[in-house]
């Protein structure tokens, strides 16, 4: 059945060719063109379900050269599934800047959900998932890959990447050392045969997988650090006493909030209180 003219963004399967939905299945069937990260790839997809719709490549290399032709395609009135390799497109994938040049163009964009390696991961490996972030791919270069984690040290959410099998060893390290000795989760070929969750602290995974050869795709997920315990009251008023020797109330609140993770209003009464007790109290 022919599909409504836009651009279609289609979650394809992660591992297991099952984990397509019955929407997805139509409209590749339905639509005019495929775009694919790689067509080889999705000609695997399309043989197990008896897709014959033209597959053409969108990739990084392609994009900016063909993304005008694929835009006033999409005008004209065709009707044009989006895919990645697996998953879920735009997750880690080229389809972010057809997907903003079709809407800037007036043309309707559909997401037709499914597979996300991310999310599968999250759902699987017990950390918390009240509150996660995403963060994709770590750089290659150490310096880089390093700056990368640290800028994400203090980040309260679990915490999500995609890694390649021959880096895996050197980003969990790198891991060990910006985020301490966190819980975290080595999630590798999800959906498939050999689907596993190594669960462990960073630095027992770093043991495991620093050396051993590693095969297949691999999301590494990273507990949040543990809360730090609210300053007593006695904690919060020596600082306040130390700071007001050098500064004014109303810098010595603002370096006690700072500091300790209180309510500026409640540092500002106590410093307040402080400088205005006798100076022969003895507190």
């Amino acid at each position: 059945m022919p599909l409504q003219p836009g651009l279609y963004v289609a979650a394809t399967p992660i591992g297991n060719l099952k984990d397509i939905t019955y929407r997805v299945v139509e409209a590749l069937k339905g639509a005019d063109r495929i775009l694919c990260e790689d067509t080889r790839q999705t000609a695997k997809l399309c043989a197990a379900y008896g897709i014959t719709t033209p597959r053409s490549a969108y990739h990084d290399h392609n994009g900016d050269r063909v993304r005008p032709g694929l835009v006033k395609a999409l005008q004209d009135g065709a009707a044009i599934c989006l895919v990645s390799d697996a998953g879920t497109p735009l997750i880690s994938d080229p389809g972010m800047k057809l997907v903003r040049d079709a809407r800037a163009a007036g043309v309707r964009v559909t997401p037709l959900p499914g597979a996300c390696a991310a999310i599968t991961a999250l759902s699987g490996a017990g950390l918390p998932s009240d509150r996660f972030l995403f963060a994709g791919f770590p750089p290659a270069k150490a310096a880089a890959r390093e700056s990368f984690f640290s800028a994400l040290s203090n980040v309260d959410a679990t915490l999500v990447f995609y890694e390649s099998a021959g880096r895996l060893g050197a980003s969990l390290q790198a891991m060990a050392s910006a985020f301490g000795e966190r819980p975290g989760v080595v999630a590798r070929e999800l959906t498939k045969k050999f689907e596993t969750f190594d669960e462990a602290s960073l630095s027992a995974l770093v043991d495991k997988y620093e050396t051993a050869p590693t095969k297949g795709e691999i999301v590494v997920l990273v507990s949040p650090g543990k809360e730090k315990a609210a300053p007593t009251e006695d904690e919060m008023s020596a600082f306040l006493k130390s700071a007001l020797q050098a500064m004014s109330v109303k810098d010595a609140a603002k370096a006690a909030a700072e500091a300790l993770g209180v309510a500026k209003k409640a540092a500002y009464e106590m410093a307040l209180a402080i400088r205005n007790r006798p100076k022969n109290d003895d507190d």
